[in-house]
């Protein structure tokens, strides 16, 4: 697998597959603050003693179900509106479909026999 090149491209070029130059500024999602990246860190559960690994101190362990309170972080949590994965304002949630029809040997029927 080949990586992407990660040098800043000069402006008005475009990555496009099919080699189309233009772009639709008009419809680009509002600029998000940059994240940091997390960092790996490691412990020891208190409860069984397993060593773990979490991120920015905030750890679940896998084997006693133990988790530690999320303000023992080495940093705040990032609040929604810096998601950048958050759904666009105002974009509702998609309705759910109803369940498939059981149509098997144990089904209910209003036809009794």
């Amino acid at each position: 697998m080949t990586r992407r090149p990660t040098e800043e491209l000069p402006p008005g070029t475009c990555e496009r597959p099919d080699g189309d130059d233009s772009h639709a500024e008009s419809t680009a999602l509002p600029p998000v603050p940059e994240l940091a990246a997390p960092e790996l860190t490691e412990a020891e559960c208190r409860r069984c003693g397993t060593y773990i690994a979490g991120l920015d101190g905030r750890y679940a362990c896998g084997v006693c179900g133990w988790v530690n309170d999320h303000t023992e972080g080495h940093r705040r949590l990032p609040r929604a509106d810096e998601d950048p994965d958050r759904p666009p304002k105002g974009r509702r949630r998609p309705k759910q479909l109803p369940g498939p029809q059981d149509s098997g040997p144990f089904a209910v029927s209003g036809t009794g026999g």
